[in-house]
């Protein structure tokens, strides 16, 4: 792990102390997700995406590329990883929007500060924490405006629930079972190639800013920025500047 590469790709000069806190492990958390974006591009064009740290590596940080959430959590937990913090890697079920069930097919992190544990997820494109969450039940914690909390179900496990319009949904769950790098190949092929996946249909680019996010969904942009939103459907001639706004080429 290069790290000073990692920290210059999310814009981060590499500090002298390095002690793996819950403040550095906020700014590498927010740096990432504004900076990295969520984006299907090489699903959609029929190229295979490796999980292998040294593949995540030259993708995410060597091309400046990003990636869904198998890609873009587990390139966080290496380098998180390389700076010494505990990390374990579980499979969540993304609950947000769903009316059954469904698989488990997103990744998450449980990370050990020196000064707490907490909840990190740089790996998904909708309005979602830009910052890490304390693994704490109960405890309402607000970020940029948002607020998340952890409750614990039988079934379920943990989930994370998000207020939406004054109301509390269930955004996504996990279980403590620790994954390994094996266990998450299934599920990103489903993502890959099933004809059932949403990931591999058309552009579902995103990155967060600090007021909120940027995204392309087939070729309608928009901007999220303190509440308000402006959307374009582009034409042809004007995606290769849309790409451009997530460091893609068209």
């Amino acid at each position: 792990m290069d790290i000073k590469a990692y920290f210059h790709r999310i814009g981060l000069e590499l500090p002298e102390d390095l002690t793996p806190n819950s403040a550095l492990l906020r700014q590498l958390h927010l740096a990432h997700c504004t900076t990295v974006p969520y984006e299907n591009l090489d699903m959609i064009r029929g190229i295979p995406t490796s999980l292998e740290e040294d593949a995540l590596f030259h993708k995410i940080v060597e091309e400046g590329r990003g990636g869904l959430c198998f890609e873009l959590n587990g390139s966080f937990g290496n380098l998180l990883r390389a700076l010494g913090y505990q990390v374990t890697d579980y499979a969540a079920r993304y609950l947000r929007g769903e009316s059954t069930l469904p698989m488990r097919r997103h990744r998450v992190l449980k990370v050990e500060a020196t000064d707490g544990i907490w909840l990190c997820d740089v790996g998904i494109g909708e309005v979602c924490q830009r910052e890490p969450v304390k693994l704490e039940e109960g405890l309402v914690q607000e970020q940029f405006g948002e607020s998340y909390k952890l409750e614990k179900e039988d079934f379920l496990g943990w989930v994370l629930w998000d207020l939406y319009k004054g109301s509390w949904r269930k955004f996504y769950s996990f279980t403590e079972e620790p994954q390994l790098e094996v266990d998450y190949i299934a599920p990103n092929f489903y993502c890959e190639q099933h004809p059932e996946s949403p990931f591999n249909k058309k552009e579902m680019f995103a990155v967060k800013t600090l007021e909120g996010r940027k995204t392309l969904d087939g070729n309608l942009y928009k901007e999220f920025r303190s509440g308000a939103v402006t959307a374009k459907e582009l034409t042809e001639a004007e995606m290769p500047e849309a790409y451009a706004v997530f460091g893609l080429k068209y």
